[in-house]
């Protein structure tokens, strides 16, 4: 019987890697990820002893913006799951970069599924990583944000996010591709980019405790509002989404149930520190023009389909980012400040 087989895009990176990794431990699964020649592989490198030994782990250079690379791995590994979780992913990167952003992020999900429908005789189903950012600036009266929401985007990031979402719907009703998209609201843990806030907070600490770094923290917007979900409980819910009575065409918020203002977040982090009377500074460059400052999503929808919720505390996920910054500084103490 052939073994089923899961397409990863963006496998390198901070959930296609925990993706794989739970997919590797939780089921029988040959896993097939793609990358771009120049992707670090820092992320998958405990992926790499299977890789070599070609089992149950594959890495195939394609680009979303390379139609032509996309056909042919999908052509060369006919897949029965596609996780599509490649994108350019840093909203405040996204106000200077909108036209990769959206190029990336709309145009390469529509190359994605073109080339998927155009290999012809397979019909994978197929996850669309959308984003809680699509809903954008929502009103307190619009809380706790619900899939049927607008949209109203807040970063060119965001309305890439829009793009995707539609051209998911789109591919679903026109072609009757096996579609569900997500909308996946803050998640964060190990291997997190340090463009994104927490992540950022934590390896300043981390370069502050080896005295590579002032005892100063620079900070944005502190006042927005996000509800927290640990990454490694966001891939066992793409898992569920997948496997559990999928219902195509549907799209699901996702999300953590512990709330609290990018403040909060960073005071968390701080009592976890070695060290103490760590200064505050705002820093201009680190606010975006516009932010998305009331997250808080309805999962109910999500939960009902599938029977997940999250099972990782917040107080654990910052306590692993932490110590993934730690581990990290210890091994190579030359890191930006940024």
């Amino acid at each position: 019987m052939p073994k089923t087989k899961a397409l990863i895009t963006g496998i390198t990176g901070m959930v296609g890697s925990h993706l794989a990794d739970f997919l590797i431990k939780n089921t029988k699964w040959d896993i097939h990820g793609v990358c771009r020649w120049r992707s670090p592989l820092e992320n998958v490198e405990q992926l790499i002893p299977l890789a070599n030994q070609k089992k149950r782990v594959f890495f195939h250079y394609a680009d979303l913006l390379d139609y032509l690379s996309l056909f042919r791995v999908i052509d060369s590994i006919k897949p029965d799951y596609v996780f599509h979780l490649a994108a350019q992913s840093y909203p405040l990167t996204s106000f200077s970069s909108s036209i990769n952003t959206f190029d990336t992020n709309i145009l390469g999900t529509e190359r994605l599924l073109e080339a998927i429908r155009n290999v012809g005789k397979i019909k994978p189903i197929i996850h669309i990583c959308s984003s809680s950012e699509i809903f954008g600036k929502v009103k307190k009266d619009d809380l706790p944000i619900k899939e049927d929401n607008s949209f109203h985007p807040a970063s060119p990031y965001a309305i890439s996010k829009v793009g995707t979402d539609l051209v998911a719907r789109f591919h679903f009703e026109a072609y009757g591709q096996k579609v569900l998209t997500t909308r996946m609201f803050t998640h964060t843990g190990p291997r997190r980019g340090d463009v994104f806030a927490e992540s950022s907070f934590a390896k300043q600490i981390a370069m502050i405790e080896q005295n590579l770094q002032e005892k100063k923290i620079y900070v944005g917007n502190l006042k927005s509002l996000r509800t927290f979900a640990d990454v490694r409980d966001a891939v066992r819910a793409y898992y569920l989404l997948v496997t559990n009575k999928p219902n195509f065409g549907e799209s699901y918020n996702i999300g953590g149930e512990f709330t609290c203002t990018i403040e909060d977040m960073l005071k968390t982090l701080l009592t976890l520190s070695k060290t103490k009377n760590i200064k505050i500074i705002t820093d201009k460059n680190r606010i975006r023009p516009i932010d998305a400052d009331l997250q808080i999503p309805d999962t109910s929808k999500f939960k009902k389909a599938t029977g997940w919720k999250p099972k990782i505390s917040f107080e654990k996920t910052m306590l692993d980012l932490l110590n993934y910054w730690r581990n990290k500084i210890k091994k190579n103490p030359s890191h930006l400040l940024r």
